[in-house]
């Protein structure tokens, strides 16, 4: 055989693979990779879980707003406590040479608490107290209002809640009547206790409202014409303060006689040292000024006291028994009711139980409109 003749046999072109020099280990593989594919879950499972112990803690907190349910607009009203401590720490109001009412005190003594007493239930006579009393505040956020209101009126709820839908920025408190009666029944303690009720009160407060050190009590049928705050000045060391009706005196309410021989004969230590003028004005409660703190604590035992030895068996008012437990014992306001406050007659005996009394007249009706917010007239009728 030749070997021209003979040939390589021909192959097809062929690469060889490259292999590569790092060993490679399918189960370290999987191994290393499986942390990084579960870190983006086990992120949105924690944070989820935060935010869930989160909301939970959120329950803890107080309720700072509610819904009325008679309030068609369902508007979220604030509750009275829920005013901004923080902006009333840092308050500082200017001071007023012309004005005894001091502003530096802390903010409990700036507040001006308004307290009020009607037997015969009308929301509107309130309101009309209500909004007479912060159009003329200085500082209408400071205002608070007490009002003690007969039982039977699902505990003073409803009441709240229809005076919030209208006063919705206002602090307003509702309490019945029954805690200050069963005080006064205690202290007289011998039968049926006949003066009237809204006399007394004010002296009674005290004791039912032990965190209100400094109030202003007014009857529920006026109107307030003037900043009331200038009143909370400096009572010099008294504990009332009242403003005197010199077209009522003491010779028309009280036979002197009976006084002499009472003050001669007694030594309680509410009489007066000295002979009872018969020239003497009557105070006029109709707005009364007390610092509890100041306030005699034989004040309320003294008026009962008087009521029982004078032997009045007709509630009279105004109430010599008041007038003589006042005697020498308050400083009287200098200053005319008649440009603070206005009178009027609704048309019923606020101060009685039973309601009864006038129809309301025309011109009573324009006073709704004018001191009333709208549509309270409709909203607030009994």
């Amino acid at each position: 055989m030749s070997s021209s003749s003979f040939s390589l046999p021909r192959s097809t072109p062929h690469r060889r693979p490259v292999q590569s020099t790092i060993p490679t280990d399918p189960i370290r593989t999987a191994v290393d990779q499986a942390p990084n594919e579960r870190r983006g879950p086990a992120i949105s499972q924690l944070l989820a879980f935060g935010l869930i112990i989160f909301l939970g803690l959120l329950q803890f907190l107080p309720a700072t707003h509610f819904r009325d349910a008679s309030d068609p607009f369902r508007k979220w009203i604030p509750f009275p406590s829920n005013l901004s401590s923080s902006s009333a720490s840092k308050y500082t109001a200017p001071s007023d040479e012309n004005s005894g009412y001091s502003r530096t005190h802390t903010v409990e003594d700036r507040m001006v608490h308004i307290v009020s007493w009607i037997d015969c239930l009308d929301l509107r006579v309130l309101a009309v107290l209500m909004n007479s009393t912060l159009s003329c505040a200085r500082y209408p956020e400071l205002v608070s209002f007490h009002f003690f209101t007969p039982e039977g009126h699902n505990n003073g709820k409803v009441s709240y809640y229809k005076l919030k839908v209208l006063f919705p920025h206002s602090k307003l408190e509702i309490i019945e009547q029954e805690k200050v009666k069963d005080l006064i029944m205690s202290v007289y303690s011998a039968g049926e206790y006949r003066l009237p009720f809204d006399e007394i009160v004010p002296f009674a407060i005290p004791a039912v409202l032990p965190t209100v050190s400094k109030f202003i009590y007014v009857s529920p049928n006026v109107i307030i014409k003037g900043g009331v705050e200038e009143l909370l000045g400096d009572l010099k060391n008294f504990g009332i303060a009242v403003a005197e009706d010199c077209s009522k005196q003491l010779s028309a309410y009280i036979n002197f006689d009976v006084l002499d021989a009472i003050q001669r004969s007694s030594a309680k230590p509410w009489l007066s040292g000295t002979p009872y003028s018969k020239d003497a004005c009557m105070p006029d409660l109709g707005l009364v000024v007390i610092d509890s703190t100041r306030l005699q604590k034989d004040l309320l035992e003294a008026i009962i006291w008087w009521s029982r030895v004078l032997n009045k068996s007709e509630r009279e008012s105004p109430s010599p028994a008041v007038a003589l437990a006042l005697y020498n014992r308050h400083l009287k306001l200098d200053i005319s009711l008649d440009t603070l406050i206005s009178r009027y007659d609704w048309g019923r005996n606020l101060n009685s139980e039973s309601c009864d009394g006038a129809v309301r007249t025309p011109a009573l009706e324009n006073l709704w409109k004018q001191y009333l917010p709208l549509m309270s007239d409709q909203f607030l009728g009994n």
